[in-house]
């Protein structure tokens, strides 16, 4: 049965993706597609929730009974963990989540799978992280969580952000568990690869996080953008003849861990 053909019926578990906004999202057409293909009666759909109405359509969501999990998006991966009972291992050390369960006892176990998602994404297109130098813009949830994994996949990293505060906060968590591969500065940064993890490019006034002109042009640059596609960062890096890599491949590379979380693709961890 396509995409095109499948019922909603009483009996179709329902997932939801949350954020503020979620014009944006592109969750909702990959995963019902992968449910189809997978012949799983589930769908995935999008949540507007605001900063100040999280906590209630979270909880209403998690109270029904026929759903089965949630989605995070900005602004909200750290504001989640709150609302969970069980918070992974990878989702306490990034400080957010972007995924929550409902567990067969009931309780909400919060997951983050951003980082393993965008690394993997980083592998399947040739660009290995290990032992290479990485600038990350943006220590926010999502790049919260892409510093662990580019850490724990061998990479060095220097982390910045326009929110002093929110990059030492970041280095301090994680520079214990990663000693001498982390630093902080305000950039440029001459890098093997330079990470867009902020949410500017999504809008056509956005200015841009960084200016690759500013860059080797060795350096393969990264958005994790990913509506729309070619966002002005990457244009602009290719017109500086710069390599770059898009935003879809995280979300792409996390598909199958999503439905492995939810226990639809096998036995859970």
């Amino acid at each position: 049965m396509t995409s095109e053909q499948r019922l909603i019926t009483g009996s179709t578990r329902l997932f939801a993706v949350i954020g503020d906004p979620v014009e944006q999202v592109q969750a909702p057409s990959m995963m019902n597609a992968l449910f189809a293909r997978h012949g799983i009666d589930a769908v995935l759909v999008p949540a507007h929730a605001t900063p100040a109405r999280l906590a209630t359509v979270v909880r209403g969501l998690q109270s029904t009974g026929n759903v089965d999990g949630l989605l995070v998006t900005v602004p909200h991966k750290r504001a989640a963990l709150d609302l969970a009972d069980v918070v992974a291992p990878a989702a306490a050390l990034s400080n957010g989540a972007n995924a929550m369960r409902r567990a067969p006892d009931g309780r909400w176990e919060a997951g983050n799978f951003d980082g393993e998602g965008f690394v993997r994404g980083l592998r399947a297109a040739g660009h290995e992280p290990a032992g290479r130098h990485v600038w990350l813009v943006g220590a926010g949830g999502a790049g919260s969580a892409i510093a662990v994994s580019l850490l724990s996949a061998g990479a060095e990293l220097t982390i910045t952000d326009l929110d002093g505060h929110r990059a030492h906060t970041l280095t301090e968590r994680l520079s214990p568990h990663f000693r001498g591969r982390l630093h902080r500065a305000a950039g440029p940064v001459a890098a093997d690869l330079a990470v867009n993890a902020t949410p500017l490019g999504m809008r056509p006034e956005d200015p841009l996080p960084f200016d690759p002109a500013l860059l080797p042009r060795s350096t393969v640059v990264v958005d994790i953008v990913m509506k729309p596609r070619r966002t002005a960062l990457l244009r602009t890096a290719e017109r500086h003849g710069l390599l770059v890599h898009y935003g879809a491949a995280m979300l792409a590379h996390q598909l199958e861990l999503y439905l492995d979380f939810f226990g639809l693709g096998g036995p859970r961890a």
